[in-house]
């Protein structure tokens, strides 16, 4: 239990640190645009680095990693802090600074979600409560953007507004290092040297749940940008928080449940078909006027959200091979950070040229081109027939 709860800790500033920089940077330069690109940088930063760090963790250790990780992330937090809060003063600091040091503190934000999935893949290899455990772990990420986003949004506009962005980067220095410090869960590293043995991103299989989680990600940065602006739009913005937690507890029932049952049909088949859901529940969206009816269609959207994640992050520690599963965790995760910002950008296009419900089109799109991208590509998802050609081409002792 205290891996799970530092663990939650260590990663509540990956729905922080990206919100809590808008509202610094909009309070000292009075520009939502500027704030948006620096936390845009920011993510991308994370998203393009975050397959570095975890193939170092699986080469290295998970200990070894994360203590310099988190070094240069306090100092590109520290600078980034220092720069913002200068542009006020007598003597500006050039904004290149602000936006070199929100890179390095995004490039170094600890893959908590991935190091702790690779444990569970560790400690449960070879049993079926691998996937209640995973399936729990899809739970906790949605917590994770609940409470992550009220924090910093109650912090930054309650007391001084840099307590925001100061408490995520605390949350993520002291939970990744109560999380490093239970050692009888780190699994054992390779020993590999980072630049040797296979990238996990040439499996073939990996690359297509890539593709599935930029989709997953983009129906994600849809609803986001997308039912906001929808509450904006019938004149009850105050709700836009409602309609967001209403699809995240519906994805979280649904992950709960989806991980205390027994499928006997294959994983592959199941994630195809809850894609197929997702594209379907998103279609009334298109239609909805009604907020009451918005936050009844947006649950049941929700209902097929967790499902999804957690068959793509299972036939990722099925697919990769042990030796380079945070890897595979990791750019499975930079996918879906890329598919958010993709989703957010389109859907806000859309909605600046014909309104909130033209823009939920993008996600019944993306939903549905995943579910007939994993039909397609169903052999590359065979583990069973990966099993079998690593038999025959295993040598002979």
């Amino acid at each position: 239990m205290r891996m799970v709860l530092f663990g939650f800790i260590g990663r509540l500033p990956l729905s922080m640190v990206g919100l809590g920089c808008v509202l610094l940077v909009e309070d000292y330069t009075g520009s939502y645009g500027l704030g948006g690109a620096v936390a845009a940088t920011g993510a991308v930063a994370t998203a393009l680095l975050g397959p570095v760090i975890g193939r170092l963790a699986d080469c290295l250790g998970q200990r070894r990693v994360l203590f310099p990780v988190l070094v240069v992330h306090i100092t590109g937090g520290l600078i980034f802090l220092f720069s913002v809060r200068s542009q006020t003063g007598p003597r500006p600091w050039p904004l290149w600074i602000v936006f070199v040091a929100v890179f390095v503190a995004g490039a170094a934000l600890p893959p908590i979600s991935s190091m702790i999935r690779t444990r569970w893949s560790h400690l449960l290899k070879g049993s079926p409560r691998l996937q209640t455990a995973l399936a729990f772990e899809s739970v906790v990420d949605e917590m994770v953007f609940i409470i992550g986003p009220v924090l910093v949004t109650f912090l930054s506009t309650t007391g001084h507004t840099t307590s925001g962005i100061v408490t995520a980067f605390v949350l993520a220095v002291v939970g990744s290092l109560l999380f490093a410090a239970q050692f009888h869960t780190e699994p054992p590293p390779t020993g590999l040297h980072p630049r040797h043995g296979k990238l996990a991103i040439r499996s073939p299989g990996l690359r297509l749940l890539c593709l599935v989680g930029l989709a997953l990600g983009t129906v994600l940065g849809v609803l986001e940008v997308s039912l906001v602006a929808f509450a904006d739009e019938v004149g009850r913005k105050a709700f836009a928080g409602a309609l967001i937690a209403a699809l995240a507890v519906g994805s979280m029932l649904s992950g709960v449940s989806w991980g205390l049952m027994r499928w006997r049909n294959e994983l592959r088949r199941r994630l195809a078909y809850t894609l197929a859901i997702l594209a379907i529940c998103t279609v009334p969206l298109l239609l909805c006027e009604s907020l009451w009816l918005m936050m009844f269609f947006v649950f049941i959207a929700g209902t097929a959200v967790s499902p999804s994640l957690i068959g793509v992050f299972t036939l990722t520690e099925q697919l990769v091979p042990s030796v380079a599963v945070t890897e595979g965790f990791t750019w499975l995760g930079t996918a879906i950070g890329l598919g958010v910002a993709l989703g957010a950008g389109l859907s806000g296009r859309l909605v600046d040229i014909s309104g909130a419900n033209s823009a939920f089109s993008v996600a019944v799109v993306a939903a549905g081109a995943a579910s007939v991208a994993v039909l397609i590509g169903r052999r590359l998802l065979d583990v069973g027939r990966l099993l079998r050609r690593d038999a025959i081409q295993a040598p002979l002792v």
